[in-house]
């Protein structure tokens, strides 16, 4: 069966998160979005694990849904810590995602995790163990568990991350690397980005909303054919293999907020080559620049720009539809007459990736405005103008040019 997969979320105890994300809403937001699986997020978190525990129920291997509600969303249980630590004299910051099969795994791991650090202060904790010591503990402690180093490329909190993380997987793991069989790629990095690295030809390339608000979900996710159960899903995703995994959803990476170098305070952005000419300055006042995404993968990579593997999973770039109809509307997302003409094509279509997905051109026009038919086609096909992020900015999207 298709598996929609967005395994990367919070909870409304991770710091910046909507009150909203919590399982109930979770799952019906999930639904219109047609997502098939959702991350928790945050077990760690005795409160919201608490609350996990009375609002979810065992449901196929591994997966749970909720025992009132909407009840076809399966959850999985997922969450992210982040970890500061000095290795080889340098201060680290890195994020690492977690999946576990049961809420008794789930107790086991959090018992030996407090050790490191405070569990309630942040849905996301912060550890002071190494990233290297938090994956033995948990292959030590709850080997049926997954450990995956979330956003890769982020400058801040990264395995390989311009500003505090390391030049590879096995710089920051030595030989424990071999226990990391995915990595995520992150918002502002898509797949054929990595494939420059031969370094990560050996791991599993997914993607994840990394959601703090219900309406970000389903932005990245993992497609997938196969059981949906806790070995299936695993199987699946960490296997690589196409006729299994089936694409990735993508943000164009332009889009993300960390793709391009620059400083924000001065709303400067530069391509690699204009940043290496100014020192890696700020031209307008001179302070360092935040180096993004696109600067770090072609100082680590090995591989030229458009270089593609034998076998690799493909990837579909996306754009949410509340921003497609905004843009053919000339309003913002948040808009009330946006907001009708999304909730009218959901009544519709049923779900949101249905619509920029599946439905095709003609199935579209029958009740869809031709500008916001127009606009899906224009994604679909890539044929629009990205405003790249950079220093924490997203980028703008432009749809409509002639």
């Amino acid at each position: 069966m298709r598996i929609v997969a967005d395994l990367h979320i919070h909870s409304r105890f991770s710091y910046a998160c909507s009150r909203e994300m919590e399982a109930e809403r979770l799952a019906w937001w999930a639904q219109r979005k047609g997502i098939t699986l959702l991350g928790t997020g945050d077990f760690t978190h005795p409160i919201y694990l608490t609350y996990l525990k009375q609002h979810l129920e065992p449901a196929e291997d591994g997966v749970f849904r909720l025992r009132a509600g909407e009840r076809d969303v399966r959850f999985l249980l997922t969450v992210e810590i982040t970890n500061i630590f000095r290795q080889d004299g340098r201060l680290r910051k890195t994020h690492t995602l977690i999946f576990a099969p049961s809420f008794a795994v789930v107790e086991r791991l959090n018992v030996q995790l407090a050790k490191h650090g405070n569990l309630a202060i942040d849905g996301r904790p912060t550890l002071k163990c190494s990233a290297r010591e938090l994956l033995m503990l948990v292959k030590e402690v709850a080997p049926e568990c997954e450990v995956i180093p979330a956003h890769v490329w982020t400058p801040w909190f990264s395995v390989l991350g311009a500003l505090s993380g390391f030049d590879s997987l096995a710089e920051c793991y030595g030989d424990d690397a071999r226990y990391i069989r995915a990595v995520e790629t992150g918002l502002s990095s898509d797949p054929a980005m990595n494939w420059r690295l031969s370094s990560l030809d050996g791991v599993a390339l997914i993607s994840n909303s990394d959601a703090h608000s219900p309406r970000k979900l389903g932005r990245e996710a993992n497609v997938l054919d196969c059981d949906l159960t806790y070995p299936g899903v695993m199987a699946a995703l960490l296997g690589r293999d196409p006729k299994r995994f089936l694409y990735t959803l993508e943000f164009f990476p332009e889009e993300g907020k960390y793709h391009l170098d620059g400083h924000r305070q001065c709303q400067v952005r530069l391509f690699p080559g204009e940043t290496r000419k100014t020192q890696g300055l700020c031209p307008a006042c001179g302070k360092k620049l935040t180096v993004g995404v696109l600067h770090r993968v072609d100082l680590l990579a090995d591989r030229k720009p458009g270089y593609e593997p034998l076998s690799f999973v493909p990837a579909r770039h996306l754009l949410p539809l509340e921003e497609i109809i905004a843009l053919a509307m000339g309003k913002r997302p948040a808009a009330k007459s946006v907001q009708a003409e999304y909730n009218r094509l959901l009544d519709v279509y049923g779900s949101e990736l249905a619509i920029l997905l599946d439905c095709t051109e003609a199935e579209l026009a029958e009740h869809t405005p031709p500008r916001i038919v127009q606009g899906i086609m224009q994604v679909r096909s890539g044929t629009l103008r990205i405003q790249p992020g950079y220093d924490g900015e997203y980028g703008t999207i432009t749809l409509f040019e002639q």
